[in-house]
């Protein structure tokens, strides 16, 4: 993860030096130079190391299709009020967590949890939700919320959930752990 964005900043960094080069004024230059820092900046994940994210009920859960990461219009709907909720809450950092059924392999299911995760991030940033507030983490079939083999159960694990860091979890709604 860290080398994709360090790769991605490198690349906007020696995209803005181009097009300074292609204009050869300062001010161009300058202008160049910041534009590929914020970018990289309102995109970078924010670190998640030895924070604790928990369940909130102001932010709702998202469901997938069996072996897919795109979002529903039913998904959207629900990331639209869960981004405006982030939004009001300036304070609260949010890990979004990919989660997958039992079916398929562990990599497998790591790399589509990890997508489904990042779909919805990348929603989250399209309604304006500043990228350095929402990281992606995926679990893929290691932490199911059932554990039957059947259909419905298969679907409840089929998740992405928005957490928030648990020294900002909102009052009102309440928070509860869940590690």
């Amino acid at each position: 993860m860290n080398i994709q964005r360090t790769g991605r900043a490198a690349f906007l960094a020696a995209l803005a030096a181009l097009c300074a080069c292609a204009g050869g004024k300062k001010a161009d230059k300058d202008k160049a130079a910041a534009a590929a820092a914020l970018a990289a900046a309102s995109s970078e994940e924010p670190r998640i190391q030895g924070s604790l994210f928990v369940e909130t009920a102001e932010l709702s859960e998202i469901r997938f299709d069996y072996d897919r990461d795109a979002l529903t219009s039913e998904a959207r709907a629900a990331l639209k009020r869960n981004a405006a909720t982030i939004k009001a809450n300036r304070s609260w950092e949010v890990l979004v967590e990919g989660h997958c059924d039992e079916r398929g392999t562990i990599p497998y299911n790591l790399a589509l949890g990890q997508k489904r995760a990042k779909a919805v991030r990348d929603y989250y940033l399209a309604l304006g939700v500043p990228g350095g507030r929402v990281a992606t983490l995926s679990f893929g079939k290691e932490r199911p919320r059932c554990a039957e083999a059947t259909e419905d159960c298969w679907q409840r694990n089929r998740r992405a959930m928005s957490k928030v860091k648990s020294a900002l979890a909102g009052k009102p709604g309440g928070a509860k752990r869940h590690e």
